[in-house]
């Protein structure tokens, strides 16, 4: 179907907001994954983790949003069902790797240190997400556009667990109480469990109401 003129127009800003989140999740993700390593923090690696799917996500929705607005006024056929399983599948890949990751730092006995690193990338997270989230929720919404909608989802949940990472960097730093780490990364975990979970009914319902139609 042509791509109408206002749509175009807000298909466009959701473009430029996914170029900002490329830009944001890279800086995020190098960030949180060096300082992880560097203090042995799983919640910072975890958070990485998560900004490399945030990353991959947004690479995806670009690709998507691209083909829909490089000819407006012309029939556009975007098959929206890869980009769609794509950002869901890779929340979902998260969970054993930081499933893993916990119980190889518990039986390990590895005790992370405080990372003033960290806490700036986390305080950065909690001012940045929640305008990319608006913005891609609002613009998915307006546009029917579920690839952004779920990327959204994602952004929020990044959100929250920057709000999380924050919370037990600060104890860390201040009370010197490692245990914070693995409980912020047993809350990312319960994070990413239940925005794959979501999202993976958001795609599904679309499909089954496809194929109803069909």
């Amino acid at each position: 179907m042509p791509v109408q003129a206002d749509t175009y127009k807000l298909l466009k800003n959701g473009l430029w907001v996914e170029y900002a989140s490329l830009a944001w999740m890279t800086i995020e993700g190098l960030i949180s994954i060096y300082s992880g390593i560097m203090v042995s923090s799983l919640a910072l690696l975890a958070f990485g983790g998560d900004s490399i799917v945030e990353l991959l996500s947004s690479a995806a929705v670009v690709r998507h949003l691209r083909a829909l607005t490089h000819s407006p006024g012309q029939d556009t056929h975007v098959d929206d069902s890869r980009t769609e399983w794509a950002t869901t599948l890779l929340l979902f890949s998260l969970i054993p790797l930081i499933s893993l990751g916990i119980v190889y730092s518990v039986v390990t006995g590895i005790e992370p240190e405080a990372s003033t690193l960290g806490i700036g990338v986390a305080v950065g997270a909690v001012i940045i997400m929640p305008m990319l989230w608006y913005q891609k929720k609002r613009i998915g919404k307006i546009c029917n556009c579920l690839p952004l909608e779920i990327d959204a989802s994602e952004s929020a949940t990044c959100f929250l667990m920057s709000i999380a990472l924050l919370a037990g960097l600060v104890v860390n730093y201040f009370l010197k109480l490692p245990w914070a780490d693995y409980l912020v990364t047993v809350l990312i975990l319960i994070f990413v469990i239940k925005e794959g979970v979501e999202s993976y009914r958001e795609v599904s319902a679309k499909h089954r109401e496809i194929q109803a139609d069909g």
